[in-house]
């Protein structure tokens, strides 16, 4: 059922079937979206850590830098107000980490009202040509909206039963969260342990049922990995970690060392920094949480009670502090400037493919 992967691509405007995946928080810059896009891919850009104001500013710099079709990613749903929650133990342990960063003692910040609504009226308002989101679905009046404005809708699903929901939902596309992709999962409508389903099984099992086309991420690294991701029937496939370590990355000098230095796969799942489910290398924060996971407060609580911890981690090139989020397939990352990456992967995947 899934889409032909050339009218999925001829539907965009797009020449290759590489999506950069949109890793919000940072790395994600608009040179790095032009790049891609340039380079034939499609560029996303990560804006749920934006201000609507930052948001249009990053999408005027794109189409400042490229003509070609990009697109933004928000997150849509998780978003909740903790109540009754004790903070003592994990500012306790925060407390440790800042001391040993040098930096003030933590403190429990407010968490503010969903920042979603603002930030969609400003993705309205800018009209990027792809639109995806991740944690939920944005209400049924929102995706008329999304359609209405001439913007295409990805929807992340880790699970059949999700990838159903979102084509029931009007997604034009669905974007198949392996359990190997980096970063925070995308599962909404199931435990996350029930959702770890492999990148090529949870593409083939899709592909069967739903008739929206499929975009692969998850362990995705090189050409190789984009075949057979066309094979299980993917129209495309994201790549996010192996983009990390491009000079268009604004990934921190810890983390890109981080990274590069990997020689094995140590990425592990976890909520130490956000509260949330996400796969990173394993450092000492992970582990230090880990013996004593009842201190982890939720999302977004956590997420803004670590966020000075990693911005000084970052700053002063402690890794063993910082959210080194990555996939599985880290250790083959290669460092090179991203249209040069999208090139490699297309002559990977041609060879491949044997043409």
């Amino acid at each position: 059922m899934a889409m032909n992967p050339n009218a999925f691509l001829q539907s965009l405007g797009i020449r290759h079937p590489i999506v950069l995946a949109p890793m919000g928080g940072g790395p994600s810059t608009p040179e790095l979206v032009a790049a891609v896009s340039n380079a034939g891919g499609l560029g996303i850009l990560g804006t749920a850590y934006m201000a609507p104001g930052q948001i249009a500013d990053a999408i005027r710099r794109i189409r400042a830098l490229t003509d070609r079709p990009f697109g933004v990613n928000l997150f849509a749903g998780a978003w909740a107000q903790p109540a009754g929650v004790d903070a003592a133990p994990m500012l306790a342990m925060l407390g440790e980490a800042h001391a040993r960063l040098g930096i003030d003692p933590p403190v429990l910040p407010e968490v503010p009202p969903d920042p979603f609504p603002a930030q969609m009226e400003a993705v309205l308002e800018a009209r990027p040509p792809v639109f995806t989101f991740t944690f939920g679905i944005p209400a049924p009046e929102v995706m008329a909206r999304v359609r209405e404005a001439g913007m295409r809708s990805w929807g992340t699903a880790t699970t059949l039963a999700e990838a159903r929901l979102l084509a029931e939902a009007g997604a034009d596309a669905v974007i198949a969260q392996g359990a190997e992709a980096g970063a925070h999962r995308g599962t909404f409508a199931a435990p996350f342990e029930a959702a770890m389903v492999p990148t090529l099984e949870l593409v083939a099992g899709i592909a069967r049922e739903v008739r929206i086309p499929i975009v692969a991420a998850g362990g995705v690294m090189d050409g190789r990995d984009v075949a057979a991701a066309l094979a299980a029937g993917a129209s495309a496939a994201a790549l996010g970690t192996a983009f990390l370590v491009t000079p268009e990355s604004a990934a921190s000098e810890a983390y890109r060392r981080a990274l590069l230095d990997a020689r094995d796969d140590t990425t592990v799942i976890t909520r130490a920094f956000s509260g949330r489910p996400a796969r990173g290398l394993r450092n000492e924060w992970i582990d230090r949480v880990a013996a004593n996971e009842g201190a982890i407060l939720p999302y977004p609580l956590q997420n803004a009670l670590t966020r000075p911890m990693r911005t000084a981690a970052g700053q002063k090139g402690e890794p063993g502090f910082l959210s080194l989020w990555a996939g599985t397939g880290v250790p083959r990352a290669r460092p090179m400037p991203a249209a040069d990456l999208v090139r490699t992967l297309v002559a990977e995947m041609e060879d491949a493919n044997g043409s």
